[in-house]
């Protein structure tokens, strides 16, 4: 707060005090050093807690008209406060959420509750570590994980001489010191088992004791109840220590803490023996200078070594500084700060309405065209493209949308959130030519995909992984090896692996076919898994690892202003023309240039002449909340049959979008509707090649795309193949264009 009040007032309103005197009232106090002021409201005790709420919202009211404050940046540390505040007009509101409060002895019960509203009234949220980030972060766009920072420069003082506290100084060596607050945090058992263990240690004990009763602490000649001390004096008593400890009970109250004191124990110069919080071990469990031990006796063991260590500095001393060069409050700091005027700048221009990616307009100009595409998708969009950029050829778009980008189509819907028409669109690739050649028309916004399966009450991660089979199984799996050598009991041999439920069930059991992909692949394709190509399921994995992520691809991400605007600047030449909301087959003949490609459904363009190609259509409901998640994850997918759609999509995931609502998509299979899907099924293939035949021999016109080509292409599989397309025709451009002149 201090480094905020160096541009900004900052004024730190503490918990109220009751008072004996009759009426509520404000004191004001200077924190010495800065420019940060306390608030220190007074509320008479006998008053019942509604009463006190309401006088402290009057209190807050009449701060702000004092010291003159208008739309104030609100900065909550603890969910209580958020009742006496809600009614502000703020700049922005900043949960900074530094534990999970609820799980501390004695939480209001209101808390949980309280904090519910703030979340949802939050412009931006901090964590004070990963692993509450982890928990909280399915509840908030836009939420942040900041691990403990140090200032290195106080702490790094216990490295020189500096005199020891007196009380301190007359115990013998060695010495193991805490400080900190002494709660239910601290494992009391632990701690006595140490001192008794080995009594020739000097076990320091620096800090409050808060919501435990003093004689609850063990007593020992060797175990020393120091009690509170200033923060300035704290360099002094590490200095005197040879090894740093926390020794932390492992429970709900420590679920999630992420502990300044282990940076500060560090630049201090201090060997650290720890009991496995999840954060310590996650961030510092790496480090030579950090010891874990989860139990009494190792973690004598543990400080043993760590002794050892003391005498010997050069060990381990070099890595932890590494480290804690990357934790400065100044650059968390910045980041926060960041943070806040973003959140303010939203707050101040309110939510986008209407679409920000408009059809562009029916024509340029009206001109002869070299070459005529059907299409403005990936296949039509790179194609036109390419042959306007490299080969110099007057192209005309046509799509019978009255947009570009075909089903990647997005737009900000009438709340001003980003979505995707035609639901969710993903990209991932494995080719470096196909991102090199997009990203000359966006930036990226770093994406990996991860999908959850509703199964009864449960939501599991999708592909079946390691934690699937745990959660679904009941069981503790936790290698590779283990669930490998698990999933061989569940599979079924086939013996000839003919359709995609035969790929399943050999590999992974009817019951986890009947589970995750029966339904859902009978709503899907409107097909039993039996009578459908072996490639539809074989293209979901099942994993025996904890990876989560719903592609592997070596390139995951998400085109930074949206795919819409990625195709305005692909279309944005000037030998491209665009011809929107007009069917291909309704286009006047002067518009045909000599050169046709196609994108549209092989069958169509020549009449449906053997029959119409069997595909699967989507049937699309979307949704906007006044929340702002409305799932843990992008997409939900749901396999029961007697759910009628097969997943639900949030969008804000996939954009990185911050807004307080949000939309979804219910995405519902029909047999009827658009062209999305070609059915992968032997007979149609037979019935494609048909087809395929009567267009090879269409010498002026070439079939590209998903539906040109009737084959479930991924985005990526499309740009590639549409680039190979034009090298084809880029070196016989010249002489095609004469020939088909002279016809």
């Amino acid at each position: 707060m201090g480094r905020f009040a160096d541009t900004r007032r900052v004024i730190f309103w503490e918990e109220a005090i009751p008072t004996g005197h009759h009426l509520p009232y404000l004191e004001f106090h200077a924190f010495a050093g800065t420019t940060v002021q306390s608030v220190r409201p007074r509320v008479p005790d006998r008053w019942s807690p509604e009463e006190q709420e309401r006088a402290l919202s009057a209190l807050l009211d009449q701060m702000l008209g004092l010291t003159g404050i208008e739309k104030p940046v609100m900065w909550f540390y603890t969910p209580m406060m958020w009742p006496i505040a809600r009614h502000v007009e703020a700049a922005a509101v900043v949960y900074d959420c530094m534990d999970e409060l609820s799980a501390f002895r004695f939480a209001p019960p209101e808390l949980v509750a309280r904090e519910a509203e703030l979340m949802e009234a939050a412009d931006v949220v901090f964590t004070g570590g990963w692993s509450i980030w982890e928990a909280k972060r399915a509840r908030h766009d836009n939420i942040h994980a900041f691990p403990s920072s140090v200032d290195a420069a106080h702490f790094a003082q216990a490295r020189g001489a500096l005199a020891d506290p007196p009380e301190q100084a007359r115990l013998p060596r060695p010495r193991l010191g805490y400080y900190g607050v002494i709660d239910e945090r601290l494992d009391l058992g632990l701690i006595a088992a140490v001192a008794a263990a080995r009594p020739d240690w000097q076990i320091v004990m620096v800090g409050p004791v808060v919501k435990i009763a003093s004689e609850d602490l063990p007593r020992a000649p060797n175990l020393h109840w120091m009690g509170q001390r200033d923060y300035a004096d704290l360099p002094a008593w590490l200095s005197g220590w040879d090894v740093a400890l926390m020794p932390f009970a492992i429970n709900e109250a420590t679920r999630f803490i992420s502990p300044t004191k282990t940076p500060e124990y560090l630049a201090g110069g201090r060997p650290v023996v720890s009991t496995p919080v999840r954060d310590v071990v996650r961030h510092y469990g790496d480090l030579a200078a950090v010891r874990i031990a989860g139990d009494a006796a190792s973690f004598v063991a543990a400080c043993a070594e760590a002794l050892a260590d003391a005498a010997a500095p050069a060990r381990w001393r070099d890595a932890a500084d590494r480290m804690l060069a990357t934790q400065s409050w100044d650059a968390t700091f910045r980041h926060m700060n960041r943070l806040v005027t973003e959140a303010a700048d939203r707050r101040r221009r309110g939510p986008a309405g209407g679409d920000r990616f408009p059809a562009p307009g029916i024509r340029r100009g009206a001109r002869g065209y070299d070459v005529t595409i059907c299409g403005a998708g990936f296949a039509g969009a790179v194609l036109a493209e390419r042959l306007a950029e490299s080969s110099g050829q007057r192209v005309l778009v046509v799509d019978k949308r009255d947009h570009i980008a075909g089903n990647a189509y997005d737009h900000l819907d009438a709340a001003g959130v980003l979505v995707h028409r035609y639901g969710p669109h993903i990209f991932h690739t494995n080719s470096d030519d196909v991102v090199s050649y997009l990203s000359r028309f966006t930036r990226w916004r770093p994406y990996e995909h991860r999908v959850l399966a509703q199964v009864g009450d449960a939501r599991l991660p999708m592909p079946i992984n390691r934690t699937t089979l745990n959660a679904l199984y009941g069981l503790n799996l936790s290698s590779d090896a283990e669930a490998e050598a698990f999933l061989a009991t569940l599979a079924e041999p086939v013996a000839e692996i003919r359709n995609s439920r035969d790929v399943v069930v050999n590999a992974v059991g009817t019951r986890l076919y009947e589970t995750f992909f029966q339904g859902y692949t009978r709503k899907q394709w409107g097909l039993d898994p039996s009578q459908l190509d072996k490639s539809v399921t074989s293209r979901v994995p099942t994993r025996t690892s904890t990876d989560d992520r719903y592609f592997t691809d070596s390139f995951q991400a998400m085109p930074l202003d949206g795919y819409t605007r990625m195709f305005e600047r692909m279309l944005d030449h000037p030998l491209i023309d665009l011809a929107l909301g007009q069917d291909f087959h309704d286009l006047p003949a002067a518009d045909r240039g000599p050169l046709t490609v196609y994108t549209g459904p092989i069958d169509a363009y020549f009449g449906h002449r053997f029959g119409p190609l069997p595909y699967r259509s989507l049937q699309f409901r979307h949704e906007t909340h006044d929340k702002r998640r409305f799932q843990e994850v992008a997409v939900v997918n749901y396999p029961a049959e007697d759910v009628p759609w097969t997943r639900i999509t949030e969008y804000k995931h996939l954009t990185g979008q911050v807004h307080p609502r949000t939309s979804i998509t219910y995405e519902i299979p029909s047999a009827e509707g658009e062209p999305y899907y070609p059915i992968p099924r032997p007979e149609n293939q037979v019935l494609f090649k048909r087809y395929e035949a009567l267009a090879d021999a269409e010498r002026n016109v070439v079939f590209a795309g998903r539906l040109g080509s009737y084959r479930y292409y991924n985005m990526d599989q499309v740009v590639g193949q549409a680039l190979a397309i034009h090298r084809r025709l880029d070196a016989r451009l010249p002489g095609l264009a004469a020939t088909l002149a002279g016809e």
